[in-house]
């Protein structure tokens, strides 16, 4: 098991990605707080899943775009495993949009979850991982990030800000022996992409940017993460790494 010992902490794990990585990294060894900030049943859910594998698992409520609850969660998962060696800032949403009809309602309501959040969860993390001079942290971030996405210029805006925390955090954070890197997704199967899947029109057209030609798993997502959190790689340092059945760089 390539993360027997650690103690982790994923954001949004209650359903799709997040949860497949929660539970790919207590199939690793690691405990893990599972974050979430409406689906309290299904993070329950997930909890079970974890101590089911012999693992602790917590689920705590929290909305990463807040400090104070982002300080308490840090809080409770220290106080649960005694240290935390890996973070996953994966909480999302969605607000759709053209340019000239997007509100700064939807504007803030995605890049203060997106960006602001994670901003906010690196920074605690740093200040632990430091004291302690070890850790990961790992950011999931979209193809949209890189290539820009029709009608959501705020995710994608947020997604790219991202890729810019990640850079910035690799260069202050690799001297503490702590690695930051990023993970840029096309379509997992989740309940973000059910629709765009579910109409037949919509999943032609998207599945045939990726050279996969099919939605990925989360579960297929998880066993990726579990690698960049182990100790194996930690030679690797600011990168944008491209799970996205082969989409990046292919226009």
């Amino acid at each position: 098991m390539i993360l027997e010992g650690k103690a982790a902490i994923v954001t949004g794990a209650g359903r799709g990605v997040g949860r497949g990585i929660a539970l790919d990294f207590a199939r690793e060894g690691a405990d893990v707080l599972v974050n979430y900030s409406s689906s309290e049943g299904a993070a329950n859910e997930v909890v079970k899943e974890i101590e089911k594998m012999g693992r602790k698992g917590i689920a705590v409520k929290a909305d990463v775009s807040k400090e104070e609850d982002v300080v308490n969660m840090f809080k409770a998962a220290i106080d649960t495993f005694g240290k935390v060696d890996i973070l996953v800032n994966n909480a999302g949403n969605s607000a759709p949009g053209m340019f000239h009809k997007m509100s700064v309602e939807k504007w803030d309501s995605v890049v203060d979850i997106h960006l602001k959040g994670t901003f906010l969860c690196m920074r605690e993390a740093a200040k632990h991982m430091i004291e302690r001079q070890q850790g990961t942290i790992l950011c999931v971030i979209s193809v949209a990030g890189i290539q820009g996405s029709v009608g959501q210029p705020n995710y994608a805006a947020s997604k790219g800000g991202v890729i810019g925390l990640i850079k910035s955090g690799a260069k202050e954070l690799a001297k503490y022996n702590i690695s930051v890197n990023a993970v840029s997704l096309g379509i997992v199967s989740t309940d973000m992409t059910s629709k765009i899947l579910s109409d037949p029109k919509f999943r032609e057209a998207t599945l045939a940017r990726a050279l996969l030609k099919r939605p990925m798993e989360p579960e297929e997502v998880g066993k990726v993460f579990s690698f960049l959190a182990s100790d194996a790689a930690k030679i690797i340092q600011g990168q944008v790494i491209a799970v996205d059945g082969g989409i990046a760089g292919l226009g």
